[in-house]
C-alpha cells in the first residue's frame, strides 16, 4: 500500500502560481512512478503531468506545457507540481497518483494509488 497526501492547494489569482506536494509513504516511493491529474466541475478527470521513477522522464498535458513542472525528491518521499501563469480554466481538485510500473503515462489505469486531492482555485 502507499498513502498520499497532498498539500498546497488555495485561491490564486489569475498569472499567479502554486505549488502543490504530494507526500507519499507505505512502500518504496523511488520504485514508482508518480502524476497528477485534475478534475473541475462537471468534467472528465484530465491528466496534467508525470514523472518516471528517476525524474528522468516527465509528461505533460498540452494544456500545462509551458507552464506546469512536475518534479520529485526521492529522499524525501515527495512529488511536486509548481504550477506557473494559473488561469481560471486550471480551477479544479488535484489528485496525485502512483503508478507502480514505474514509467511515465498519461492513462488513468496504470496507476496504481490515489490521493485525496487538494483544491485550486483561479479567480480571474
Amino acid at each position: 500500500q502507499v498513502q498520499l497526501v497532498e498539500s498546497g492547494g488555495g485561491l490564486v489569482q489569475a498569472g499567479g502560481s502554486l505549488r502543490l506536494s504530494c507526500a507519499a509513504s507505505g512502500r518504496t516511493f523511488s520504485n514508482y512512478a508518480m502524476g497528477w491529474s485534475r478534475q473541475a466541475p462537471g468534467k472528465e478527470r484530465e491528466f496534467v503531468a508525470s514523472i518516471n521513477w528517476s525524474g528522468g522522464r516527465t509528461y505533460y498535458a498540452d494544456s500545462v506545457k509551458g507552464r506546469f513542472t512536475i518534479s520529485r525528491d526521492n529522499a524525501k518521499n515527495t512529488v511536486y507540481l509548481q504550477m506557473n501563469s494559473l488561469k481560471p480554466e486550471d480551477t479544479a481538485v488535484y489528485y496525485c497518483a502512483a503508478n507502480s510500473r514505474g514509467y511515465t503515462s498519461s492513462y488513468r489505469g496504470d496507476y496504481d494509488y490515489w490521493g485525496q486531492g487538494t483544491q485550486v482555485t483561479v479567480s480571474s
